[in-house]
């Protein structure tokens, strides 16, 4: 003998609920999935492009040279000056790069100093020069380092550019991966 239960037969409550909250409950579910999913893209970062690619390359090559000693005038593997590791880096990534620090910034696209990306050299001024010459070159690794080959005695290492020595002679950025 079935038993009514209000207007409805107890087969209707199986798990406490109607038929039509149901459905509800399951569009609500369709409806709040998609919107999860629409908004979840929204915040995902762009994927970098190809030549952003390119120049986290310049910076990881530039990476694996950490140690190699400083030499004046050169830009081969046995040692570097700050000119010749840009050279030296850019040549492995089939690009071509003038020779002096000062030629680079020349010939370089220029990038603002507030947009620059891992592979783009940093440009210093460390002596005094009547002008504009540059004397000094690094490529730019991100979160405000770059790589560079010091000094004579020195080896290829990171420095920072938000403080210090390269923070007051940093003069411009360019860009030859794009």
């Amino acid at each position: 003998m079935k038993q009514a239960f209000g207007d409805y037969e107890p087969s209707e409550f199986r798990d406490g609920f109607s038929r039509e909250p149901r459905r509800a409950t399951l569009a609500g579910t369709f409806l709040l999935l998609v919107v999860s999913m629409i908004t979840g893209c929204s915040s995902v970062p762009r994927a970098p492009d190809r030549a952003d690619d390119r120049g986290a390359a310049l910076a990881r090559a530039a990476a694996q040279l950490i140690g190699t000693p400083y030499h004046f005038g050169s830009a081969d593997a046995e040692g570097f000056d700050c000119s010749g590791l840009v050279v030296y880096v850019h040549q492995r990534m089939g690009l071509e790069v003038p020779r002096s620090a000062n030629e680079q910034r020349r010939a370089a696209q220029p990038v603002p100093l507030d947009a620059v990306l891992p592979g783009d050299l940093v440009f210093f001024r460390t002596r005094f020069h009547i002008g504009s010459r540059i004397d000094h070159v690094g490529i730019y690794t991100g979160s405000g380092r770059f790589i560079h080959a010091p000094r004579s005695g020195g080896t290829v290492s990171y420095a920072s550019l938000t403080e210090g020595y390269y923070r007051k002679h940093l003069v411009s950025a360019g860009r030859f991966w794009e």
